[in-house]
């Protein structure tokens, strides 16, 4: 019997290659999606066609060099990797594919392949814990935007964050378990930065993300805000491997101005260094794989940075990649749908 429910799992994306040619395609793709760069169309093509990508992408080259393995992409590769493991924990009901927002394997051709099999359901996963409009947002539109053109339109279900479930939790304070955060000075849950713009836009009411307590409360008004998830996720992290409140610190990496969500990442890293710290243990759940931001920016920038102005050690706390336990969420989240 051929399986009547395709899964398809979302990533971001990752260049071809680590050449200039290669990333700069990328980011052009990236960089012009109105949900990652919310400004009008006209100002957005000039900033990024014109400034951005022909300066970036050299300095981006060779970061990606820093990164690539001999296999290619670890984005890419995890991604593969998760994509097996959770088609043999869901069995031959259902099949599993995946896609990349930008670039490949492109969700016009991995969907395309999903039309000819004519399956009864689909669920959609972005690989995105925290619901974002730049990721979660972006994916699910694109996928819409394609399925909506299709003469026979299956049943199609979204599954939307998943920050707070259990097993997503487990699988990442497993992978914490790994350290005793007792032997480091200070513990950073460090996520992918955004514009504030972009989360004021969540609030029907008119008022900025700082007047909703979304470093306190989660509620129903910020429930899709990101920052108010990242700080839930922390708490929901900390709780479960017993980090005390004053023994960590959540702050955002990767900013590319000043109006985008504080405390930044490496100004927490430069500041605990220069009260003493020696050692920081840092987590980074807006993750699911190892990546860039995590692997280069954080295991190597940060590193240097924390070194220069009187720090030792930074350990980067693995994301979940292919580990067990987070094929077992992922398995739960689709059970669920």
């Amino acid at each position: 019997m051929s399986p009547q429910t395709c899964v398809l799992l979302v990533q971001l994306g990752t260049p071809d290659s680590p050449t200039v040619r290669d990333v700069r395609r990328y980011l052009f793709e990236f960089l012009n999606d109105p949900r990652v760069i919310d400004i009008p169309a006209l100002l957005r093509a000039f900033l990024v066609n014109v400034i951005i990508v022909p300066f970036r992408a050299p300095k981006s080259a060779k970061v990606y060099q820093h990164l690539w393995t001999d296999k290619g992409s670890p984005l890419l590769l995890y991604t593969e990797e998760i994509t097996e493991l959770l088609q043999r924990e869901l069995g031959n009901e259902y099949k599993v594919e995946f896609a990349m927002r930008y670039q490949n394997p492109s969700m016009e051709e991995v969907l395309g392949r999903i039309k000819k099999a004519n399956y009864k359901k689909i669920i959609v996963l972005p690989l995105f814990p925290q619901y974002a409009s730049a990721t979660t947002g972006s994916a699910v539109e694109k996928v819409m935007k394609i399925i909506s053109k299709w003469w026979v339109i299956p049943e199609v279900k979204f599954i939307g964050q998943f920050y707070n479930h259990p097993k997503f939790i487990e699988a990442f304070a497993e992978r914490g378990r790994q350290y005793d955060h007792n032997s480091y000075d200070h513990v950073i849950f460090s996520y992918h930065g955004l514009p504030v713009s972009q989360v004021d836009k969540v609030y029907e009411d008119g008022k900025p993300c700082d007047d909703h307590d979304c470093e306190t409360t989660l509620t129903e008004d910020n429930k899709h805000c990101y920052k108010a998830t990242c700080y839930a996720t922390t708490r929901l992290l900390a709780a479960k491997l017993g980090i005390p409140e004053s023994r960590y610190t959540v702050s955002f990496q990767s900013r590319l101005d000043k109006k985008w969500l504080e405390p930044f990442s490496d100004d927490v890293i430069i500041k605990k260094a220069k009260e003493g710290a020696k050692k920081l243990l840092v987590f980074s759940p807006a993750f699911v794989a190892d990546c860039l931001e995590t692997t280069v920016e954080i295991g190597y920038e940060y590193q240097q940075l924390f070194t220069e102005h009187g720090g030792e050690k930074i350990q980067l706390v693995e994301s979940l990649n292919a580990h067990p336990l987070w094929i077992e969420a992922m398995k739960a989240l689709v059970l669920e749908k």
